[in-house]
């Protein structure tokens, strides 16, 4: 009957106010999460708080002592998984039952001291046999010099020792097909630049060679098979940047920002296919934040600014065809939110969950009601969704 009452009222804030602050919930252990779950940290990094959107309340968790940062949950939405790292220091990855208890540290890693690697944006594929992270090794040279590199492994859910996808050693942002069976990710090459340093539209010339500090770092797209026999590029630009890979939830496309340099971002796509040809979206140069795509395939929800001639950051719904200069709309436009950045959907697509001035904001996908969650601390972090697979903490058993 409480959760019933709950569920009532957090429709009837959406319904009757957008700004409107949903109350707490009690926080004792006797009061199950029904879920769908949001999870966020504070802007101190010293505690996870789940909200359960199904009956409002929230859960405060401190798995650890020091910084503490959600990235998901398992494929039964039974555990969350984070990094941790001891005041700044290195990160491990662990994950912990909803109620705070029982975490468990998940990389067996030897081949190198304690302070000289470090587990950063792991991601668990939907099927959950897996989880994708980015493994930092190495350490700050003493004349200042960065000894470190980024490698792209994946760990088991339970546990274990890592595997490696990647050997170049930069290599970031692995993102999981919906399927689980192909992980994307982005991998950065150095090269001469052109006419100065800050020149992106001069290819490097054949066997130039370039002053110390001078060289340009620079991304392409790339996606590897789980089992690591499959490995090829998707994208090949001459000169700028790739970021932020997104998979279409029916797991055909692929969206990215590309930047021919710094800060001016366009909207791309392209196929999981090798030899496939990239389409570009948007013409003209903005700044985008991040974006995620619509439940249905449909489009690409963007949160950017300078789109369209409007200074602030906003959602944009950006089409598969023509150009976002033109052709995209302002997604929900009535909702009250400002600054909007992180849209991350519910698994059902019923709710979309953001950052708005560093607050959480959730609202209904289809009408746009809603607003912050008052009751929710800032913080920096995307909020983070449990997974289809969560049918309440009732039927955990791990």
């Amino acid at each position: 009957m409480v959760v019933v009452m709950r569920v009532l009222m957090v429709i009837a804030c959406v319904l009757m106010s957008a700004l409107c602050v949903l109350p707490l919930a009690a926080q004792s252990a006797g009061d199950e999460l029904v879920g769908p779950l949001i999870a966020v940290n504070t802007a101190a990094q010293d505690e996870i708080i789940l909200y359960d959107v199904g009956s409002g309340g929230q859960r405060h968790l401190k798995p650890g002592t020091g910084w503490l940062m959600p990235w998901g949950f398992t494929a039964d939405g039974c555990r969350l998984i984070y990094t941790e790292s001891a005041a700044g220091a290195m990160n491990r990855l662990y994950s912990v039952r909803l109620d705070g208890r029982d975490a468990r540290a998940l990389i067996q890693y030897n081949e190198l001291p304690d302070s000289e690697w470090s587990v950063w944006e792991p991601q668990p594929s939907a099927d959950g046999s897996r989880i994708a992270f980015t493994m930092i090794r190495g350490k700050l040279n003493p004349d200042g010099t960065d000894g470190r590199t980024w490698h792209v492994g994946w760990v088991a859910t339970e546990g274990g020792t890592p595997e490696f996808y990647s050997r170049t050693g930069d290599e970031h942002e692995p993102e999981w097909s919906p399927d689980g069976q192909w992980l994307a990710y982005i991998s950065y090459t150095q090269r001469v630049p052109g006419a100065d340093v800050n020149a992106t539209a001069v290819p490097t010339p054949e066997g130039q060679t370039a002053a110390p500090g001078t060289l340009l770092r620079e991304a392409d797209l790339w996606v590897v098979s789980a089992d690591g026999a499959v490995k090829y590029p998707l994208t090949d630009f001459p000169t700028g940047s790739v970021r932020r890979p997104r998979w279409s939830p029916d797991g055909f496309l692929l969206s990215f920002i590309y930047a021919p340099s710094p800060n001016n971002d366009t909207f791309w796509m392209i196929g999981n296919s090798q030899g496939a040809i990239p389409t570009q979206l948007s013409l003209q140069w903005a700044q985008v934040l991040d974006t995620t795509w619509m439940p249905d395939s449909s489009a690409i929800v963007g949160a950017a600014r300078d789109v369209q001639q409007v200074t602030e950051n906003v959602l944009w719904r950006v089409p598969l065809v023509g150009y976002a200069d033109t052709d995209a709309t302002r997604f929900l436009p009535d909702a009250a939110v400002s600054y909007a950045d992180y849209p991350r959907f519910s698994a059902d697509g019923r709710w979309l969950a953001l950052r708005s001035e560093y607050g959480v904001a959730l609202l209904d996908a289809a009408s746009g009601s809603g607003g912050r969650l008052n009751t929710i601390p800032p913080g920096n972090t995307a909020p983070v969704w449990s997974p289809a697979g969560f049918t309440g903490e009732a039927s955990c058993q791990t």
